[in-house]
């Protein structure tokens, strides 16, 4: 890593980051949320809205992985037994295909399925971690926090879908647990690109009070300074 450390352009402020200590996290880039035929199209959702936040992503994910920084892949999904999936969970709303159902792309939303996996274009490599969660948070009954711990991470650069749901949820755990969290707002999306407008600002406002939000070319400007 040629530089020990950077400053990325952000909201509210500029923020210094040792990259030794800093991890790319890549929120739910799975086909049950990207494309048609998933979970997120049973729910009524358009999932072309979230197109626009894959070259973003595609493009820090190949600037992190040249700086030598760890890269976690984070999916959503359950047991094919749905042991941990809450009924509560699997009855909510009136979508067109329940989680388990069987799908295009396999079981929606459950581990080992085609539609559980992440997408090509920003496919993990095999050094690189993933995180399968039942939930929305990346803490929430896995290994994430242990993870980070082992390594020494105090620093994550957060991308991913949806804006206002896991990204979101995975920022506040994240910070109540004492991460700086930078957001890259282009590397993000939401189905309603309303609520993604809004979710950045929460992230940002009060002076930062659940992290700061950024864009892709500003970190990569950072970690090529």
């Amino acid at each position: 890593m040629a530089n020990s450390s950077g400053t990325i352009a952000a909201e509210p402020a500029p923020i210094t980051l040792d990259w030794s200590k800093t991890a790319l996290v890549i929120i739910d880039m799975q086909r049950d949320f990207m494309e048609p035929g998933g979970f997120g199209e049973t729910l009524g959702n358009d999932v072309s809205q979230l197109a626009r936040a894959v070259q973003p992503i595609a493009t820090v994910l190949a600037a992190v992985r040249d700086a030598g920084l760890l890269v976690v892949h984070t999916r959503e999904g359950h047991l094919p037994d749905l042991s941990d999936a809450p009924p509560a969970k699997v009855e909510r709303g009136a979508p067109s295909l329940r989680i388990g159902d069987p799908g295009p792309m396999g079981r929606i939303l459950i581990r080992g399925e085609a539609g559980h996996d992440i997408i090509p274009e920003l496919y993990p490599l095999e050094s690189e971690i993933v995180i399968d969660k039942p939930g929305k948070g990346a803490f929430y009954a896995t290994e994430f926090g242990d993870i980070l711990q082992k390594y020494g991470i105090e620093n994550l650069l957060v991308c991913g879908v949806t804006t206002e749901v896991c990204v979101n949820t995975t920022v506040r755990e994240a910070n109540d647990r004492g991460y700086r969290c930078v957001v890259i707002s282009d590397g993000c999306a939401s189905y309603f690109p309303e609520f993604h407008e809004m979710g950045l600002k929460m992230i940002k406002a009060q002076g930062g009070i659940f992290g700061w939000v950024t864009d892709s070319a500003a970190v990569l400007e950072a970690l090529a300074a």
